[in-house]
């Protein structure tokens, strides 16, 4: 690809995309700091840029081998790197868009806010009509987001078995998409728990416009707090921001919750297992940036622990489905939609925030699409013996 210097000297191919660096003291700022975190703050302070084109195009060009040492002009560079390295200019840290306390375990209340209490309206600029914040269902992949969020939904009300009456629990239930959806469709009764301010206040606006008031509710509150029994409960998700430390915690909440017969639908993104614990728990630098700017105190488990917790704590696991690909596509179509939109986004949340997030959406699209990591909705029940009272089959 073509790259465009802070002179305006261009380098590279003609046609494509341009790999733009506005400030000559970007060498400088990597050798100082050599971590990820500098390049997200460079793309964040504009410092580094993609011209014609996007963050997908550059990922989509092929590799044509690799950086050869002996091939560097050697003396052009060490002439030049004093001027490079002694630079008194400092970039900016942003560290604003980071929040607090974000390697902990488990995310709180105010670690819910840094992401979901942004603003609605910006929200409201890349999700779809529904504004469902979670991986999509594409039945064909030429989709759209909303008719692929819609069929999402109705996914995961026919895993639940919804019926007439049914009483659902929506653990983090966002904007209300689901709840309102089984309500219209399904006849049952729903009831979420959320700890964002902003998003209980539209969901409850959006109960009140479809005439549903007497069929949900929604409490901002812990899961942990709740009492009662439900026929069904859904994750959907929410599981990613509990943090390892958390989850024997969760799933035994939910087994109280559920009544016999029940069944549990958990919506989860996960990592790769590598073999031995260590390995696979250790945060590399791409997810320790994630959950400094985007989701402090996240913490993603595996499929195996996922299964294995579930099964400790008195379920039963009926069907595991990878939506991978489905959530590749999906945060590519918010990326875009992101991208099409920005001048307004900008507008609501400020330059560097909504280039913040174009990096986050694009970036997760992009680690779904070459399975650095997997999204998993698994159907489970509590253990029980005898017929389960599922279908014989998925269809």
């Amino acid at each position: 690809f073509a790259v465009r210097l802070w002179t305006g000297e261009r380098i590279g191919p003609a046609g494509g995309p341009v790999l733009a660096i506005n400030d000559q003291d970007i060498v400088w700022q990597l050798a100082r700091r050599p971590n990820f975190s500098t390049l997200v703050e460079m793309w964040i302070s504009k410092a580094v840029d993609v011209e014609e084109g996007s963050l997908f195009d550059l990922y989509a060009l092929p590799s044509r081998g690799k950086l050869r040492f002996k091939a560097l002009p050697k003396l052009a560079i060490m002439r030049d790197l004093p001027a490079v390295l002694f630079s008194r200019r400092q970039m900016t840290q942003r560290a604003d868009l980071a929040g607090q306390n974000p390697f902990v375990s488990g995310s709180n209340k105010q670690a819910i806010q840094h992401h979901y209490d942004i603003s609605n309206a910006f929200y409201r600029l890349f999700l779809d009509e529904r504004m469902v914040y979670s991986c999509g269902y594409f039945k064909d992949f030429a989709n759209d987001i909303d008719q692929a969020q819609a069929d999402k939904l109705e996914h995961i009300c026919r895993k639940l078995r919804l019926k007439p009456g049914d009483r659902l629990l929506d653990i983090g239930c966002g904007w209300g998409a689901m709840l309102i959806h089984a309500v219209k469709h399904h006849g049952v009764v729903g009831h979420g728990v959320s700890l964002s301010e902003a998003q209980t206040g539209l969901a409850r606006e959006r109960i009140r416009a479809e005439g549903l008031e007497d069929r949900i509710t929604i409490e901002i509150k812990s899961y942990a707090e709740l009492t009662g029994s439900f026929d069904k409960i859904s994750s959907i998700g929410m599981f990613e921001h509990l943090g390892l430390a958390n989850h024997a915690a969760y799933f035994s909440t939910v087994h109280r919750l559920l009544k016999p017969g029940g069944i549990y639908l958990h919506h989860a993104i996960t990592r790769r297992s590598k073999g031995s614990m260590k390995k696979t728990l250790r945060k590399g630098s791409e997810y320790k940036a994630l959950i400094k700017y985007i989701f402090p105190g996240g913490e993603i488990d595996t499929i195996g622990m996922t299964c294995g917790n579930l099964e400790a704590h008195g379920f039963l696991v009926h069907d595991v489905e990878n939506l991978r690909e489905h959530y590749a596509r999906t945060c590519r179509l918010w990326a875009e939609r992101l991208h099409a939109r920005f001048d307004e986004a900008i507008a609501e949340v400020g330059e560097a925030k909504a280039r913040l997030w174009l990096l986050y959406l694009a970036g997760c699209s992009i680690a779904f699409d070459r399975a650095s990591a997997q999204i998993f909705q698994t159907v489970a029940t509590k253990r029980t013996r005898g017929p389960s009272g599922l279908p014989p089959t998925r269809a």
